[in-house]
C-alpha cells in the first residue's frame, strides 16, 4: 500500500494537520526561522508518513495563513520559505469572524476597551513621543459637515486604528485592523437610535481631538479615561445588544 493509500485509509482529515504539527514544533524549537525553507513535499510525506497530497494541503493552509510563501520552478527563491507575516492573515481570519457574527458585539467592545486604553497609555508615555500625524489627519477630515453618517464612522474606525499604528504594537495593531469591520458595524447599526446625529457627530468630534490632547500632555491616566468614556459612552448611547 502506497504511503497516499495509508493516508487515505487511515485519518485523512487529520493528516495535513500532521505537517501543520510538525513544523509548528519545528519553529517553536527554533528549527526553523523566517527566511528558511521547509523540506520538499516528497521529503515531508516520507518522513510523516502521510501523502504529498495531505502535505500540498498544509501548505496551502500555511500560504493562506501568511506563514509561507510557495513558488514553483527551480533557484533559490523557489519552494515554500517561511516568511514572517503574520499581521495580515490574523486580520483577515479576525474580519471573517466578525463578518460572521462570530464576535458577540459586547465582546468586540469590552476588547476595544483593554486594548486601546493600553494604546493611549503607551502613546502617552512614549518617550520620544510618537507620530500622530495620521491620526490629526483623520480628525481633520472628521471635520467636514458634509460627511454622511457612514462617511464619518469609517473615519472614526480609521482614527483609532491609526493610534494603534501609531502604538508599534503589531499583534494590537492586527487585532484592531480585524475588529475595524465590527466596529464600522455596529456602530453604524446604531444610527437608528440617535435621536440627534449633529450633536453626537460634535461630542465624538470633541471626545477624539481630548484623547490625543492627553497624549500630547504625556498624561497617561487621562488618556486611558478619556479613551475609555469615548467607546463606552457611544456603545450605551445606541443601546445595542447582541
Amino acid at each position: 500500500m502506497t504511503i497516499e493509500q495509508q493516508d487515505t485509509a487511515a485519518t485523512p482529515s487529520r493528516a495535513w494537520r500532521t505537517v501543520l504539527e510538525h513544523i509548528e514544533a519545528r519553529l517553536i524549537a527554533g528549527d526553523l526561522a523566517p527566511g528558511d525553507r521547509l523540506p520538499g513535499e516528497r521529503a515531508l510525506s516520507t518522513d510523516l508518513g502521510v501523502g504529498r497530497s495531505s502535505v500540498r494541503e498544509a501548505l496551502r493552509v500555511l500560504e493562506a495563513m501568511g506563514l509561507i510563501r510557495t513558488a514553483t520552478g527551480s533557484g533559490p527563491n523557489a519552494g515554500a520559505i517561511i516568511i514572517a507575516m503574520p499581521g495580515g492573515a490574523m486580520s483577515s481570519l479576525m474580519r471573517l469572524q466578525v463578518a460572521a457574527r462570530g464576535f458577540p458585539v459586547r465582546d468586540i467592545v469590552r476588547t476595544r476597551l483593554t486594548l486601546e486604553a493600553s494604546v493611549v497609555g503607551e502613546l502617552a508615555d512614549a518617550a520620544p513621543a510618537r507620530d500622530l500625524a495620521d491620526a490629526d489627519r483623520l480628525l481633520d477630515a472628521m471635520d467636514d459637515d458634509d460627511l454622511t453618517p457612514a462617511e464619518f464612522l469609517a473615519l472614526d474606525a480609521q482614527f483609532h486604528l491609526a493610534l494603534a499604528e501609531a502604538s508599534g504594537n503589531q499583534v494590537i495593531t492586527a487585532t484592531m485592523a480585524g475588529l475595524r469591520g465590527g466596529i464600522e458595524a455596529y456602530a453604524l447599526d446604531g444610527l437608528a437610535r440617535i435621536a440627534d446625529w449633529a450633536s453626537t457627530r460634535g461630542r465624538l468630534r470633541g471626545e477624539h481631538r481630548g484623547v490625543v490632547d492627553a497624549i500630547r500632555a504625556t498624561d497617561a491616566a487621562l488618556a486611558r479615561t478619556r479613551i475609555h468614556d469615548h467607546i463606552s459612552g457611544y456603545y450605551a448611547e445606541i443601546s445595542l445588544g447582541d
